[in-house]
């Protein structure tokens, strides 16, 4: 009877430690609730565990739809993305100090001006900022580089020839007290300059800030490998963003899907013509509102232009009708699709109208996109261009009515893709056989035969610049034909070009 009496009281008072600990709850001891507590623990590790091998593995063995065979390698290649260029290795130099650069003009005046700046700054040892592109001319494009341009491109690219930052150092800027040395350098300067007027700069200036960039640099006269540098910023370097690059080569596919096309940069637009002061074709009321219109751009110097002087000359772009009956004249089909790579024409569809007529297939890029495609394009004028800039480059024929920085800068990139056709027209030769074959006076025949013997040998073939000492604007572009460039060996020699300066013929 003791033994079991002391056994129960044993269990009792077990049983009231236990009750006291789990407030008269059930009863189970503090180990297993740690055990369970453990366990569960370790089956959502577990779980979470496996389901992220099987999202990876889903990530390098892609599922297969059931009834649908494996796509063969070749057409996975085609359909793939090519992997990125490698990253060149930085070449290793001390900087100078920070060039920063505010480009002025229209995407092709300032995508010049940047192939010029990056040559300067690797030449001077700078490091350069990338450069700000015009948001106060005439177009009013609030474009920054990156919205035309691949940024990540054109730093990467350069890597081995100049170091490029997205933006000064914070101690440099205005905020923290910095006053950089702001002025435009000379047009069309040579290395000589750079070395001995500008670099001197930097001994006093960490930071100097070119505010005018426009043919700052020489077209002639440039050792060797700084005029091959402006070709592969050019070439190579400057590449538009992916959405602005899909857009432009759509419009080239849609073209080429119908057939050969000639791009012609019908440069009859309101700034253009205000500009220059050309009024020929225009009437009255457009005469004075194109006046109106130079006279509230101050830094247009010119403001009391002679239309008619400037046209003889051979510096007015011509005209729609003009332009219809030199293409007639040049034996371009009726059929043909033309595309106009331009903006708003001055006048609209009344000064089109007789170009529709002779090639009923023009196009431009707003009837070949909709809208919607398009949107994202309105109101940035130097995008639009830049879309026009690449369906000109790959048209099978190009034909600018003026020579303008987009109808240099095309010529030069189809010389550099094979020398592919550009009909560079001498206006000056055409201005009095166009008025000669209006007026009655020279017929059809003779006209048209007059016309293509004066633009014999102007078709963009090989041939070396003109060169004017002391008058660059009268010489050839160094970016319409970057012949430097463009040549099968180092020495650029005479095998490639010709013994004559002036002949276009390869021997």
């Amino acid at each position: 009877m003791e033994g079991s009496r002391s056994e129960a009281v044993s269990v009792l008072v077990k049983g009231d430690k236990f009750q006291s600990l789990q407030g008269g709850g059930p009863v189970i001891p503090r180990t297993r609730l740690q055990v369970w507590f453990i366990r569960v623990c370790s089956s959502i590790l577990i779980w979470t565990c496996l389901v992220q091998l099987i999202a990876v593995s889903e990530l390098w063995h892609p599922r297969q739809i059931a009834g649908v065979s494996t796509i063969s390698k070749g057409v996975d290649n085609e359909l793939q993305a090519p992997p990125p260029p490698p990253v060149v290795p930085a070449r290793n130099y001390t900087s100078n100090g920070f060039l920063r650069v505010s480009c002025n003009g229209g995407l092709n005046q300032m995508r010049a001006a940047i192939c010029d700046m990056v040559t300067i700054a690797r030449f001077l040892n700078l490091t350069l900022v990338v450069p700000e592109l015009d948001k106060t001319s005439f177009w009013a494009d609030t474009s920054n580089f990156e919205d035309i341009f691949d940024v990540r491109h054109f730093i990467d690219s350069l890597r081995d020839e100049v170091k490029i930052i997205r933006r000064l150092p914070k101690r440099f800027s205005r905020r923290y007290g910095h006053q950089p040395l702001v002025m435009p350098p000379i047009s069309w300067s040579n290395e000589k300059y750079y070395l001995e007027q500008i670099l001197p700069l930097y001994n006093k200036h960490k930071v100097i800030h070119f505010n005018r960039t426009d043919a700052r640099l020489a077209n002639n006269g440039i050792p060797l490998e700084l005029q091959r540098l402006r070709c592969r910023v050019n070439f190579e370097s400057l590449k538009f963003t992916p959405q602005i690059d899909a857009l432009g080569k759509k419009l080239v596919h849609m073209l080429q899907e119908k057939g050969p096309y000639v791009a012609l940069h019908l440069r009859y637009e309101m700034d253009m013509l205000a500009f220059s002061g050309c009024t020929h074709g225009c009437t009255l009321e457009e005469a004075d509102e194109l006046k109106r219109l130079r006279y509230a751009f101050p830094w247009w110097r010119e403001k009391e232009i002679d239309s008619k002087e400037r046209r003889s000359q051979g510096l007015c772009p011509l005209t729609p009708e003009e332009a219809t009956l030199v293409l007639q004249a040049l034996g371009i089909a009726k059929d043909t699709q033309i595309y106009i790579a331009s903006g708003e024409i001055y006048g609209s569809g009344r000064r089109l109208a007789a170009l529709r007529s002779a090639f009923p297939r023009i196009v431009k890029k707003e009837t070949l996109l909709g809208p919607v495609e398009l949107q994202h394009f309105q109101n940035h004028s130097s995008q639009m261009a830049a879309l026009d800039f690449i369906v000109s480059v790959a048209s099978n024929v190009f034909i600018p009515t003026y020579d303008g920085n987009m109808a240099k800068l095309v010529e030069g990139h189809r010389r550099y893709l094979g020398f592919n056709k550009t009909i560079q027209l001498d206006r000056r030769s055409l201005v009095p056989l166009l008025d000669l074959h209006q007026n009655g006076t020279l017929s059809w025949d003779g006209f048209s035969a007059a016309i293509r013997q004066a633009h014999e040998g102007r078709f963009g073939q090989p041939a070396h610049r003109k060169v004017v000492a002391d008058k660059p604007k009268e010489e050839d572009y160094f970016y319409s034909n970057p012949y430097e460039c463009l040549c099968p060996n180092p020495s650029c020699g005479d095998d490639f070009i010709g013994n004559d300066n002036n002949s276009t013929a390869i021997r």
